[in-house]
């Protein structure tokens, strides 16, 4: 018993992280405009598009920006020590990494395999949303698809008549389209995925710039209709629109200059998307009275409704193209930490294997596409949903208190970057992410669990054993 309590607690030395990833077989092509590029893409999604209408129109009135703002906040607490550890340990595992190389190696292999879900997950829930948008585009445009390819089992609008559900087969094309894209090689993916990026961000420019030429100032008013209350509870929603750079920095090995970009590249993400979100907040309900606001498609019905069509079709279908870069983060989010386990024994090694020539991880990365295909072809999106929501949360929590355990252990250590407010803005974060946790329903922890459990026998039965660290 106490060899495996041993074996659970060693830690990765720092010292060897480096020289361990310049021989990882992944390229170096990224500077810190495609890192942040990547960031970006990352957190602007469907929380932008959608969730910010639906948050005010049912939690928090215009207060939204105020439940932005906190939920900017806390995740900034996070950000701070995201930033620290990639300018101190510039690997592709992330937060697998952090943990292992500060907590020990279960608690790494612990918030890797719960990332793996969580990553995958999050691929999926964007794909059938995209795949919502999808349909009602055909339906304006008078095409209508066959029943069967047009959404999960289960999930037929009621009073639908002429057959059933079988798949959602455009979100399960997209999840193969971004498999096949990050195997083109990460040069070439993140080109891809910057041209979606200024397309997006273009767009909530674009919205902002002639948004505000409609606002109503009598539509801020009240302008906390659900109480200090409801714009916290808003802020618990939102909080899933603002991360995305913790996937980004999975990223760390195929980045040139990765200590000094890196922890530059998250505060740059995090602060363009929040002022993103803040301007398109108060143009969304300074344009539209709350109770008015679309859930499912805000800015284009809000255009709709002050007589611009031409452009609320125009934010429709950049939306749909926008999203797409949330699939590519994720997606090689989740690749990069497997590699990252498996090249260090936790899982067998062979995923570790990457491309002669495009030098990415493609078993991984097929694998990965395809088991988000299928979570997005065969499962509801409320189902999918509820299993992205704990482990990002677990692992701001991680590396939270990895990143003061290791300031006081290791003070020696040259940091590129600094979290500021050391040991306060970190325990921010712990004490938000909590807080969070608390909103999950019970549901979500027994899925949660049971993944857990799983991860559990396989470690004992295969990783510890085969461990870099035990061969040692």
């Amino acid at each position: 018993m106490t060899t495996v309590l041993r074996g659970m607690v060693r830690r990765k030395p720092i010292e060897e992280i480096e020289d361990e990833s310049e021989a990882s077989g992944l390229r170096r092509t990224l500077g810190l405009w495609q890192l942040t590029a990547i960031g970006v893409g990352g957190i602007i999604g469907a929380g932008i598009f959608s969730l910010a209408g639906a948050v005010a129109n049912e939690k928090a009135g215009p207060a939204v920006l105020i439940s932005f703002l906190v939920a900017g906040i806390a995740s900034a607490a996070a950000a701070f020590s995201y930033a620290e550890f990639a300018g101190l340990i510039p690997k592709a595992g992330s937060a697998y990494t952090y943990g292992y190389a500060v907590l020990g190696e279960f608690a790494g292999w612990a918030i890797g395999w719960d990332l793996l879900l969580e990553y995958t997950a999050i691929v999926a829930v964007v794909a059938i949303g995209l795949s919502g948008y999808f349909n009602d585009l055909l339906e304006f445009m008078n095409v209508e698809l066959p029943m069967w390819m047009s959404g999960a089992p289960g999930t037929e609008p009621e009073g639908v008549a002429g057959g059933s559900y079988k798949v959602n087969l455009f979100a399960v094309v997209l999840c193969l389209l971004i498999a096949w894209v990050l195997n083109l090689g990460m040069k070439n993916a993140a080109r891809f995925e910057t041209v979606l990026v200024y397309l997006k961000v273009g767009i909530v420019l674009l919205v902002i710039v002639v948004g505000v030429f409609k606002i109503r100032s009598d539509n801020y008013d009240p302008f906390f209709p659900f109480g200090w209350g409801g714009a916290f509870t808003g802020a618990a929603t939102v909080f899933f629109a603002v991360f995305g750079y913790d996937a980004m920095s999975t990223a760390a090995e195929e980045s040139r200059e990765s200590r000094k970009h890196m922890p530059k590249a998250i505060l740059l993400s995090l602060a363009i998307a929040m002022v993103l979100y803040v301007l398109a907040c108060l143009v969304l309900t300074g344009m539209v009275d709350y109770r008015d606001i679309d859930p499912n498609a805000a800015f284009s019905s809000a255009f709709d409704s002050v007589g611009l069509e031409v452009l609320g079709a125009v934010i429709a279908v950049g939306a749909i193209l926008g999203v797409l870069t949330v699939l590519f983060t994720f997606m090689m989010g989740a690749t990069r930490v497997w590699f990252s386990m498996s090249r260090d024994g936790l899982l067998p090694q062979w995923f570790a294997k990457t491309h002669p020539v495009r030098h990415v991880p493609s078993r991984i990365t097929w694998i990965v596409g395809v088991g988000s295909a299928l979570i997005a072809g065969f499962l509801p999106i409320a189902e999918a949903a509820e299993l992205t929501n704990i482990g990002i949360l677990l692992a701001f929590i991680v590396v939270c208190i990895a990143v003061v355990v290791l300031r006081y252990r290791r003070p020696d250590l040259p940091r590129e970057f600094r979290t500021p407010g050391m040991p306060v803005v970190p325990l921010v974060g712990v004490v938000f992410s909590v807080w969070l946790i608390t909103f999950l329903q019970w549901q979500t922890w027994l899925r949660f669990a049971i993944w857990f459990l799983v991860g559990c026998v396989i470690y004992f039965l295969y990783s510890r054993r085969h461990s870099a660290l035990n061969r040692k």
